[in-house]
Parts: structure tokens; C-alpha cells; sequence
């Protein structure tokens, strides 16, 4: 079975350089995840996404805790399409999106295991951040 390769410009395959390799791993997760648990705010297939809301955010906010999910979802799949089209912007998006998302975990007083698994989430995107092209034309 004949394979084809690309070649980077030091002569080794694409595939084989493990920065490329990261940066489109972390691109695609940062991409798929937003978009899917976004698109799931609206139907609430994997789990009541108004039960990570803080009390505050409807306080702040004179809106019931579903339309709010309606809208954190649309800011996820508009995060998650900003990823797949320009990483090094989206990335940071994602980034101080997660951010938020931890403070009003930690407002709201419980889930710390996921704050906990956001915050490492946020670090990721910090990476991909970093390991994405400063030219977008080079991705």
C-alpha cells in the first residue's frame, strides 16, 4: 500500500513533526468540543446546563437561567468555529471563555472538580495558542 507524504521544508513528514502534530490535535478538540457542548445548551441531551449557572448570573442578568444557556451556547459555537478558522484568535476566545466559566463555578460553591478540569482545558488553549502559526495563510 503506497502512502503519500508531505515534506516540510527540513525534509521530514508533516505527520512525523510532533508540534504539528499537537497543534492540529488541540485544533480539532478546541474546535469540535465548543461547537458540540454549544449546539447542546439548546437541547440538553448531556446533562441541565442551568445547574452550573450562579445564582449572580441571573441576578446580574434579568434573564431566566435557559435563555442565558441559549446564549453561552451560541458564544460556544461561534468560539469553536473562531478555533477552526483562525486558531491563534480563537484560542485565546476559548481561553478567557473557560476562564469565565471557572469563576462562576467558583461563585457558584461546588462542581470544583469542574473547575478544576476547565482550568486544565484553559491551559490547553493557552497551547494551542502558542503553537499556532502567527500567519494564518501558513496553517
Amino acid at each position: 500500500m503506497k502512502s503519500s507524504s508531505v515534506l516540510s521544508p527540513s525534509g521530514r513528514t508533516l505527520a512525523s513533526e510532533p508540534g504539528r502534530q499537537a497543534f492540529l490535535l488541540l485544533r480539532t478538540v478546541f474546535t469540535v468540543a465548543p461547537i458540540l457542548f454549544g449546539l447542546d445548551k439548546f437541547t440538553n441531551l448531556l446533562t441541565d446546563w442551568t445547574m452550573y449557572l450562579a445564582p449572580v448570573a441571573t441576578a446580574v442578568v434579568p434573564l431566566p437561567a435557559q435563555t442565558i444557556m441559549y446564549v453561552v451556547g451560541a458564544v460556544e459555537v461561534a468560539a469553536g468555529i473562531a478555533v477552526a478558522v483562525r486558531p491563534r484568535f480563537g484560542s485565546m476566545l476559548v481561553a478567557v471563555w473557560l476562564l469565565g466559566i471557572i469563576i462562576n463555578l467558583l461563585i457558584l460553591g461546588s462542581f470544583f472538580d469542574v473547575a478544576l478540569r476547565d482550568f486544565g482545558l484553559l491551559v490547553g488553549a493557552l497551547a494551542l495558542n502558542r503553537l499556532s502559526p502567527r500567519n494564518s495563510r501558513n496553517q
